[in-house]
């Protein structure tokens, strides 16, 4: 993040502005919703601002700026048309530690003013770093159309029963889960149809239906798909913000993890070829635990959790110990890669039907069942085949497919750094190497491979930060 979103406190705190025009006063008006005591220096004020000045509400100080105006002074707004002049404001409230906020000029700011959805005491800041402002207020006016006004209600009656539910529950947990399920139920339904009086009496029935038995453990096995951050179901994102713990791959982002609750635990048990974190039945026992401490657990896994994702495994050793849990599919590397290479993975002329194998077994070896696979009209794709890449184009040549046969690899596939190389059996572990490319990939072979160069429609930009990197799938 360029900035870290705050709120202040600056009730009957002393601000300053400096500047006496429109853009000020728009600036003033929110520093005075906030219970702030405003001074302005400014050598003329403008009709709106005047008017303020009339009726108390700001203190004016006729004339020109000078650092003695920041004596006591608690936050800064400079909104001058002399860039100067903001300089100069900007470099003497550095020297003092007080923040400064310069209109229209990010280079000279300490802090920003964001867009603002007021719900009050529900608010919602939206900021772009300065670098698209009106991006900013588009999507505010998105947000205010979304979320209705009587939201704010909602907030302040949930805000006078939460000294309540805190003397009710003497688990933190089990008071989240209260508020989950409750703000997910009818409870809102009544604020927005105004039924403010039903809402807060069932609000306390629920609460005093509610014992303070310490909270039952569940397992969320949830498959965070191919690597785009938009090809998450709905269900996962749900689950992703109630989880207390979340137990996360290799191959999951920082811009999907990034989604999860942020006060949620995290724990890495990536999985690397010859170098595990964690061994799986370590991991199997993780969750097992945790979930016998009373923890909602996300089990977050790339792809499909049933996929290559040894997912069966886990829910196995869940189930021998009674422990409640989900499974939530994700979007497989294969139709989710497949779909961003523009490559269908059946078609009425080429394939009429699709297998899916992993590239290494076990004990690391490749012993699939060539005959099986080599067979013609089927698309072959396989997970985590880049090291056994020359062998696999070997072996499916020696058992029947011809050398000509089309083959693609794709690697960070959906995401912003997808490569693919397309070509034949013979030519395609050449081409590879030529390119370097590194796991996480997906292969595909069969006629179905020719239709990419017709069909590719997404066009990364290969702008996005490593951060961004998004992969495919589990390794097994």
């Amino acid at each position: 993040m360029d900035f870290l979103p705050i709120f202040l406190n600056i009730n009957n705190k002393t601000c300053l502005v400096v500047g006496g025009g429109e853009v000020a006063a728009r600036k003033i008006m929110l520093l005075l919703e906030a219970g702030a005591q405003v001074c302005v220096v400014s050598p003329e004020l403008d009709t709106a601002l005047n008017e303020y000045r009339v009726q108390g509400r700001i203190n004016h100080y006729a004339g020109y700026f000078q650092p003695e105006h920041l004596e006591n002074i608690v936050l800064v707004i400079a909104a001058t048309n002399d860039r100067t002049v903001n300089q100069q404001i900007s470099e003497a409230a550095r020297q003092r530690q007080i923040p400064v906020n310069v209109v229209d000029d990010p280079d000279l700011c300490t802090f920003i003013m964001p867009s603002i959805v007021d719900r009050s005491p529900l608010l919602i800041a939206i900021s772009s770093g300065g670098q698209s402002p009106v991006l900013a207020r588009l999507l505010r006016a998105q947000l205010e159309i979304m979320i209705p006004a009587a939201y704010a209600r909602l907030a302040a009656i949930a805000g006078k029963f939460r000294q309540h539910v805190k003397q009710h529950f003497t688990h933190p947990e089990k008071r989240r889960i209260f508020w989950e399920k409750t703000l997910q139920g009818p409870l809102t339904a009544m604020v927005l149809a105004g039924k403010d009086q039903a809402a807060q009496d069932y609000l306390l029935q629920s609460l005093q239906q509610e014992n303070d038995a310490p909270p039952q453990g569940e397992v969320y096995l949830v498959g965070a798909g191919p690597g785009s951050p938009d090809l998450l179901t709905f269900r996962a994102m749900r689950l992703m913000q109630q989880a207390d713990v979340v137990v996360y791959d290799r191959l999951v982002s920082p811009a999907i993890l990034n989604l999860v609750r942020r006060d949620a635990t995290r724990i890495y048990a990536g999985k690397e070829r010859n170098r595990h974190t964690l061994k799986q039945e370590s991991i199997n026992q993780l969750l097992v635990r945790l979930a016998q401490e009373g923890k909602r657990v996300l089990r977050l896994k790339g792809g499909d959790p049933f996929i290559f994702g040894r997912g069966g495994e886990e829910i196995e050793t869940l189930a021998s110990h009674h422990i409640p849990f989900q499974v939530v599919p994700g979007i497989t590397a294969a139709s989710g890669v497949a779909a961003y290479a523009g490559i269908p993975l059946t078609h009425r002329d080429y394939a009429q039907s699709c297998i899916f194998v992993t590239g290494h077994l076990k004990d690391n070896t490749i012993d699939l069942d060539w005959p099986y696979l080599a067979r013609p009209n089927q698309t072959i794709v396989i997970y985590m085949g880049l090291l056994g890449l020359p062998v696999l184009c070997q072996q499916l040549i020696t058992h029947g497919l011809p050398d000509t046969t089309p083959a693609a690899i794709v690697q960070q596939g959906t995401t912003q750094q997808q490569k693919i190389v397309t070509g034949t059996l013979n030519t395609l572990p050449r081409l590879t190497a030529a390119a370097n490319l590194t796991p996480p990939t997906l292969i595909i072979v069969g006629e179905v491979v020719k239709l990419h160069k017709t069909l590719a429609w997404f066009e990364p930009t290969q702008e996005t930060a490593q951060a961004d990197i998004m992969p495919l799938e589990p390794e097994a």
